[in-house]
């Protein structure tokens, strides 16, 4: 550590007898230690602050970040989008392609940072470490910081709980009255906090923590409690006898996909048919125009989880050459994003139907998964693993008084309601519990952001390997081809080759007179398969992971030509022989 003090303070001085600016000096250290676009990341953004980092990473590295939009959001807002690549190495959308969203749920909105703070690290690392550069000289990141705009807005601008608003901000009839979000939540006193009622009941279940009076615990089963609570501030605006069951929205945007969709009655949330939510098909329009997107990461949060498909128990188009993908990825995960689980949705959490990492993988084959973002471990850096509900209320007080000094907290206070009369009004803000406080945030987005590189690297990564050509009788020549996959996923999921989603690769030689093509099925064996028809352009189902395939021709004439393996997924690479 000595040494390397010393090597650095040697070069700053160095640089300053140059007449360098010590900025100029620090440089030499290579960003993003000195970046050239400043962004904080111990805070999170509203709509139109992530559209102006969006247009200042875009003007600062025009090479490497394009800015668009992939469609419209219900209240007429962009759904911004980054294309983050070197577009001086190859075509953008040949390349292997992976996809990045985040805050699907408006009021899970550190998503949004973690995506915006992929964009910015790439791009500011980019020449300066080897690994990020050639990352995107091969690979196009598609990041949309936020598929749910606004909401997203209603969430950070309004009076809020940490669970709403979960839905969009289509209008919808949650009490079938026939009118549409007439009934929201309702700040009482006006603070600007939407926390909970309780009021004091002989038979109430609930009792103040001895060790905090701030927490609400349950009483035991053999003791009385003091109070009961009443959910979130609320009237009963419409008259109806019921209080906040009307608010923005309500539909569910993970459940609203073309993947084992089910309808409301199965699948609370689902809305009226798949796609029927403006945003959600926004992506999956963009995601059906660019076959190139091999990989996906959505980011969720919370409960600390690195979470694939299916969510479904009966689903079974996760096949076992797909699933040791997942596996490796998964893993690798829980050693990067400490207290972090891998789980499988259905199994390790719950059923889902209609939800958007089960299309992005059984609608279009792409290897893809969502991350739970923020998690008990993150309080005191400890496993919550068979800690109680209670323990864990007790554990989320303690961090608020000791960390937090009480910010996180509104005090009980006592509060005439029109309905329920004299009631007590306190309890958690919005701000966090689902949401890391603010000094906890970049780490988050650091190590989310580099198990999500891990995936994108591990995108197919095509050579061809080698090229034999083997003189027969009759002026015929036979040419073998081996062509290598130096990555772990496939240039197509076992799925989407069963399912037939796209193209088969291509293998094409081109500048000779070809007679015959074949696929060799075992080049030990010398067993082959013939294509027939268009034999200069011969169909294979993929590239395995870490594995190879080869074709043979039988060419009239000199071997001179050009060989030329093209995937939608895997990208396109050609040599001359």
């Amino acid at each position: 550590m000595k040494s390397l003090i010393l090597c650095f303070v040697s070069s700053w001085l160095t640089a300053v007898a140059a007449g360098q600016t010590v900025p100029s000096a620090l440089k030499a250290l290579g960003a993003p230690n000195n970046p050239q676009v400043e962004v904080s990341w111990n805070r999170y953004y509203d709509y139109q602050e992530i559209g102006a980092i969006c247009e200042r990473l875009a003007t600062g590295f025009p090479e490497l970040i394009k800015f668009s939009s992939i469609g419209k959001s219900v209240e007429g807002r962009e759904i911004y989008l980054l294309t983050c690549s070197s577009f001086d190495h190859g075509e953008v959308e040949r390349k292997p392609g992976f996809y990045i969203d985040g805050n699907i749920h408006s009021n899970e909105i550190q998503g949004s940072e973690v995506a915006l703070y992929t964009a910015w690290y790439l791009a500011e690392s980019y020449g300066h470490i080897d690994w990020i550069t050639d990352l995107l000289n091969r690979v196009t990141f598609y990041i949309v910081p936020t598929i749910n705009p606004d909401a997203r807005d209603n969430f950070i601008h309004q009076v809020n709980s940490p669970h709403s608003p979960r839905s969009g901000m289509l209008p919808r009839d949650d009490d079938g009255d026939g009118l549409f979000d007439e009934d929201p939540p309702d700040d009482l006193d006006g603070d600007g906090h939407l926390v909970l009622m309780r009021r004091r009941h002989p038979n109430g279940r609930w009792k103040s923590d001895a060790d905090d009076q701030r927490n609400m615990v349950l009483a035991r089963a053999d003791e009385k409690g003091d109070f009961e609570l009443i959910g979130y501030e609320g009237i009963d605006n419409d008259g109806d006898g019921q209080v906040n069951e009307d608010g923005p929205g309500y539909y569910d945007p993970n459940r609203n996909w073309g993947w084992n969709w089910q309808p409301n009655y199965i699948q609370d949330g689902a809305d009226a048919y798949p796609f029927s939510i403006p945003e959600n098909r926004a992506v999956a329009e963009f995601v059906l125009s660019h076959p190139n997107i091999a990989g996906a990461q959505s980011y969720h949060n919370n409960g600390g989880m690195i979470l694939r498909g299916p969510g479904r128990a009966d689903d079974s188009v996760y096949v076992a050459d797909d699933a040791d993908v997942y596996d490796v990825i998964g893993k690798r995960g829980e050693e990067m994003l400490p207290g972090y689980k891998y789980m499988i949705l259905f199994r390790d959490l719950y059923a889902v139907y209609g939800g958007e990492l089960d299309w992005f993988y059984g609608g279009r084959g792409i290897f893809t998964f969502t991350n739970e973002l923020w998690t008990s471990f993150d309080y005191n850096r400890k496993t919550a693993e068979g800690q109680s509900w209670k323990d864990a209320q007790k554990e989320l007080y303690r961090f608020d008084e000791l960390l937090l000094f009480g910010e996180g907290v509104v005090d009980w206070k006592k509060f005439t309601h029109p309905q329920f009369g004299e009631i007590e009004i306190g309890g958690i803000k919005k701000s966090w519990t689902r949401t890391a406080p603010s000094f906890m945030l970049e780490e988050m987005c650091h190590r989310n952001m580099a198990f999500t590189l891990y995936h994108a690297d591990q995108l197919p990564q095509v050579r061809i390997d080698t090229v034999m050509v083997q003189p027969l009788s009759g002026g015929l020549y036979q040419v073998d081809v081996r062509i290598a996959n130096d990555r772990i996923i496939p240039t197509r999921s076992a799925h989407e080759v069963s399912h037939q989603f796209s193209r088969p690769d291509q293998v094409t030689l081109s500048g000779a007179q070809v007679i015959a093509g074949f696929l060799v099925t075992n080049p030990l064996l010398n067993l082959s398969i013939e294509q027939k028809y268009h034999p200069e352009r011969l169909n294979v189902d993929a590239v395995p992971g870490m594995g190879t395939i080869q074709v043979r021709w039988l060419i009239v004439g000199k071997p001179s030509a050009d060989i030329i393996f093209d995937s939608l997924k895997g990208g396109r690479v050609s040599r001359k022989f």
